[in-house]
């Protein structure tokens, strides 16, 4: 049997034991090798849609630029699975180990300089945004009911900017970080006040995604899933609000919970 399809893969479903053949949609998994300026700096495995806000997203969050304008030329190769960055200045000049490295779609510190541009791209957040309780139980019904990549293949993450009454833009990958970084980017190319902004995510709250909140620079962050402890120390510190196990009618508020407004 030829398992790869037009459109997925040819699966044998069973339902008790009842084979049954059907067609399925599987999440992509896409190796990109970044070339900037002209060397190997990264590969990274990521799902193959926006990969433009992906690349300025990661570039950001990496401390590698700070504004879209400092890239002079972005090209992405899709058949070969390159994509040619020119930045507006030398990479000696950006002071970073810059060895080839793999960056994978798995969850956890995958980075090998994961610390090292924290500390300068990292913000301490002071939002004076306020959301209630149901807001949080609208906003992930919301992204939800807008995750159809999810709905058809059960293995990608999402990532949604919003105000509190309203889903402005998601961006799906399998690696959970990558969903953010094309928020990210979008941002950068796209820049729009983020004071009244919050972000709800599919994912569980690592490390890395808090840091990545906290450089995009909002103060509320909502979740599907569970937080780990690091992460929760680093929302204390940074001043954001995290909320995790937001399902149905129910989540639980680990940090800064001012900001969550209880409803009589």
């Amino acid at each position: 049997m030829k398992n790869v399809t037009q459109n997925g893969w040819k699966t044998v479903h069973y339902q008790k034991t009842n084979p049954i053949v059907a067609e399925e949609r599987i999440a992509v998994e896409f190796p990109l090798t970044i070339m900037l300026n002209g060397e190997e700096f990264a590969t990274m495995v990521c799902t193959p849609t926006h990969m433009e806000e992906l690349l300025i997203g990661f570039l950001a969050s990496e401390g590698i630029i700070r504004f879209y304008d400092e890239i002079r030329s972005l090209h992405v190769d899709e058949q070969k699975g390159f994509a040619y960055i020119e930045l507006d200045r030398s990479i000696d000049d950006l002071n970073i180990d810059h060895s080839k490295r793999v960056i994978g779609s798995c969850c956890g510190k995958s980075r090998q300089f994961y610390f090292k541009s924290d500390v300068k791209t990292a913000k301490t957040i002071t939002s004076k945004l306020h959301i209630s309780v149901s807001q949080c139980y609208a906003l992930m019904h919301k992204l939800e009911s807008q995750s159809e990549h999810f709905q058809q293949t059960g293995g990608v993450h999402n990532a949604a900017l919003c105000t509190v009454d309203e889903v402005l833009q998601v961006r799906t990958d399998i690696g959970r970080h990558n969903a953010l970084d094309k928020i990210y980017g979008d941002i950068l190319m796209h820049p729009l006040p983020l004071r009244d902004k919050l972000i709800v995510f599919s994912g569980r709250i690592s490390s890395e995604v808090l840091l990545k909140v906290s450089k995009i620079g909002v103060g509320i962050l909502l979740s599907k899933s569970a937080p780990t402890n690091l992460a929760l120390q680093l929302a204390e510190d940074l001043g954001i609000t995290t909320a995790g196990f937001v399902r149905g009618q129910s989540m639980n508020v680990y940090t800064h919970p001012e900001r969550i407004i209880e409803e009589s």
